[in-house]
């Protein structure tokens, strides 16, 4: 990474403490540390893509339209106003998901099968009956795969409209295969395990959703009135177009959402390059030469008043002018 000037170092740091904080929660690092460096086998290995996928900033524009799109299923969005508390404590129910993705991602084998364990347990409380009298059990297999699908979908699609990293194909049937093995512990029903039976399986699902009264008040708030600082209302709303954007036609006419123009997948790269940004590890800096006493350099040239300090022959480092 290129060497910037001390502000902006602190302004990144600033920027990517508070966007850290607010994802993982105050014991977030502790939570990082034990996360990537407890020793012991994983579920993936450093190679797999969902490592690539899980670990970018697109997942940020990608988590904000698995939301809106898992709102669709009337039984999923009952649960979620029911039970969640994502409206009472939204940023609460995102630092728990954040942690169950890097746990089972990126954890050892024991951690990610504790966090699975402690999922299913909730899920076997959650329960009810949907505002159209349909009784739900968030354990429910069936309901289970809806949620799995609407999120791999929606994390892929971000990835590859936002992602740093580019995906081949064998890639993204391996991304479907390995979020498979996650789903499974869950409980999920049948999960796809490659690009083709991902579509399938969502095109399945069709005939359960619709744009209930419940979904798209949970869309105004997520987009119209979320529970950010002032100052960071205008990034966000650059995030929310680009997720929007994500989604299909279909479910947009069901949101009551009007189809974007292509600028907001502009916005979208914009938003999703600026938390990148924020969120990198500082640069290192070049280390200064030593001074002689002189006040001259080690080599025994002088500095001309005048020159950059960086750039004694006043050239930009690396150029051949």
């Amino acid at each position: 990474m290129e060497w910037s000037p001390p502000f902006v170092d602190g302004l990144r740091e600033r920027l990517g403490s508070e966007l850290f904080r607010r994802v993982a929660g105050p014991s977030g690092e502790k939570t990082r540390a034990r996360i990537h460096d407890t020793p012991g086998p994983r579920w993936f290995g450093p190679d797999r893509p969902i490592r690539t996928v899980h670990g970018d900033a697109a997942m940020f524009a990608g988590g904000l339209t698995a939301l809106l799109l898992q709102s669709l299923h009337p039984s999923a969005m009952a649960a979620v106003a029911a039970h969640s508390g994502f409206r009472g404590d939204p940023w609460g129910r995102l630092q728990r998901t954040s942690t169950f993705l890097a746990v089972t991602t990126f954890g050892t084998a024991d951690d990610a099968r504790h966090a699975v364990e402690r999922v299913r347990a909730v899920h076997e409380r959650v329960r009810g009956t949907a505002p159209g009298g349909l009784p739900y059990r968030a354990s429910d297999p069936h309901l289970l795969g809806w949620v799995h699908v609407a999120e791999v979908h929606s994390f892929l699609r971000a990835h590859l409209r936002y992602g740093a990293t580019p995906l081949t194909r064998s890639d993204c049937d391996g991304y479907v295969a390995d979020t498979a093995r996650i789903a499974e512990e869950l409980g999920a029903e049948r999960p796809p395990r490659n690009l083709a039976e991902l579509a399938r399986r969502l095109e399945a699902y069709r005939g359960e959703l619709g744009g209930t009264r419940e979904a798209r008040e949970a869309a105004r708030f997520l987009l119209r009135d979320p529970p950010i600082p002032r100052r960071a209302r205008a990034p966000y709303a650059l995030l929310a177009a680009g997720a929007v954007e994500l989604l299909p036609p279909w479910a947009l006419r069901e949101l009551g959402l009007p189809p974007l123009p292509r600028p907001a997948r502009a916005g979208g790269r914009l938003a999703v390059g600026g938390i990148r940004w924020a969120m990198a590890p500082p640069p290192t800096r070049p280390p200064r030469p030593p001074r002689t006493p002189r006040g001259r350099t080690a080599g025994g040239e002088g500095r001309e008043p005048g020159r950059d300090r960086g750039a004694p022959t006043g050239r930009t480092p690396g150029s051949s002018r």
